[in-house]
């Protein structure tokens, strides 16, 4: 990759090298912080993703089953083969050190992410191995198209102006982690409210009752129950009344926080994958249930493997690769179809009852059912229809035969003749035995 201006080379001024960087907030989050984050980050004058972000950065980085199913999402498009072809869908092998290497499996992954958080940016680095720097998201202003120095800064430089910047996103898009953040907060509290309650009530309470007028015997009291362990300790007099109201009536079990913990997983699961079976089980589950939840995962894979295709193919990253010297011309990148058994065995009847009332092309063959279409294509489609001929004509020859056998003449006493002389054929020829 070469940046020129007027024939001669001028080195690159990397702009993530002048950012000034500050490290996340981590400090606590509740929902009205969420709720000052958004109206800040949907702004018409002034927008800013700070807080937003960095509430994000805290979420994901702290929630197991939120980054868990983030991950799971970007799985199965990364455990996607993909390839580079030309124009006539060969695989060029140039290729195939850039696909496999960590550098491009980490874009695609930045490019899946831009969905989570409603952007990525990106610079590449002038050199001759493909290569690039991560833009903090906290320092793009995609709704001014600029990038800021500073994350707190209102204007920076357009990104029109820096030719190997690349932002992935849209305006106004604050992505699917918005949906998440509420129900991340909320479980986070009821995490704290069943630490809480295990804490509490996990020990056996000690209740001692005392004469409030005795100072001496309350005094021996106080130190036993100091000496005598950790556990919940409460000193009483008996002049006053005491009830404790600790919930085990109707939570007797923590049930109720364990249920606040699991609804927040599964609106999450929702969220980001679709659904809540291929992640966690539930009691009312069963296997056509899974089953049909997993089609609909799938269908959220399709769309990620499509939108992960499209941004690979824009014109713009295209010309990227080949300033690092890639062939891209009339080539772009696919993923590897990948074959669904049931699917197909159904395409295929309905694709048979069809070709049988109109024609089919054969690419359509190719294309459906995954099969690579030869190079010598033509030479052994003619050479199956000569095939295809030499079977008609030798069957049509098979019916004139029989054709012609049956219009000739038959001999009713020939056949008679011989009709008897083979039942008779069958006698012994030196006269019958008394046994046979």
């Amino acid at each position: 990759m070469t940046n020129t201006e007027g024939g001669a080379k001028k080195p690159q001024k990397i702009i993530i090298n002048d950012l000034t960087l500050v490290a996340p907030d981590r400090n606590r989050k509740d929902i009205a912080k969420l709720k000052s984050s958004i109206e800040r980050a949907e702004s018409i004058y002034t927008p800013s993703r700070v807080e937003l972000y960095d509430l994000y950065h805290d979420i994901t980085t702290i929630d197991g089953h939120l980054a868990g199913i983030l991950q799971k999402r970007k799985d199965f498009v990364l455990n996607k083969s993909i390839s580079f072809v030309d124009k006539n869908k060969r695989k060029i092998d140039t290729f195939e050190n850039l696909i496999y290497s960590n550098k491009f499996n980490r874009l695609i992954e930045l490019i899946i992410e831009s969905k989570f958080w409603g952007i990525s940016g990106i610079e590449f680095i002038v050199g001759k191995d493909f290569d690039f720097d991560e833009i903090p998201r906290k320092h793009i202003r995609i709704e001014k198209n600029m990038i800021v120095k500073s994350q707190y800064d209102y204007t920076g430089i357009s990104i029109d102006e820096l030719p190997f910047v690349w932002t992935i996103g849209r305006k106004n898009d604050l992505g699917l982690l918005l949906k998440c953040s509420m129900y991340a907060l909320y479980k986070r509290s009821g995490f704290g409210d069943f630490a809480q309650y295990v804490e509490i009530f996990g020990q056996p309470v000690r209740i001692i009752y005392y004469d409030a007028y005795d100072t001496k015997t309350k005094q021996d009291l106080r130190k036993i129950l100091t000496e005598s362990g950790g556990s919940l300790a409460m000193m009483i007099p008996k002049q006053a009344q005491f009830q404790m109201l600790d919930g085990k009536t109707s939570n007797g079990t923590g049930e109720l926080q364990e249920r606040l913990i699991h609804n927040c997983n599964a609106e999450m699961s929702v969220a980001i994958l679709g659904n809540t079976e291929t992640t966690t089980s539930s009691s009312s589950s069963g296997y056509a249930q899974s089953v049909e939840q997993g089609r609909q995962q799938l269908e959220i894979t399709k769309s990620d493997i499509s939108f992960v295709q499209n941004t690979l193919n824009e014109p713009w990253f295209l010309d990227i690769l080949k300033s690092y010297g890639y062939p891209v011309d009339g080539g772009s990148f696919e993923f590897e179809f990948e074959i669904d058994l049931d699917n197909l065995i159904k395409r295929l009847q309905i694709d048979t009852f069809v070709s049988g009332k109109v024609p089919v092309a054969d690419d359509y063959y190719y294309e459906t059912y995954g099969i690579p279409k030869p190079d010598n294509y033509d030479e052994l489609k003619a050479k199956q229809e000569d095939d295809k001929q030499a079977a008609l004509l030798a069957i049509q020859g098979n019916k004139e035969t029989h054709t012609k056998e049956a219009d000739e003449p038959k001999n009713d006493k020939k056949n008679l003749i011989d009709t008897i002389i083979n039942f008779f054929g069958l006698a012994p020829k030196n006269g019958a035995s008394a046994d046979w």
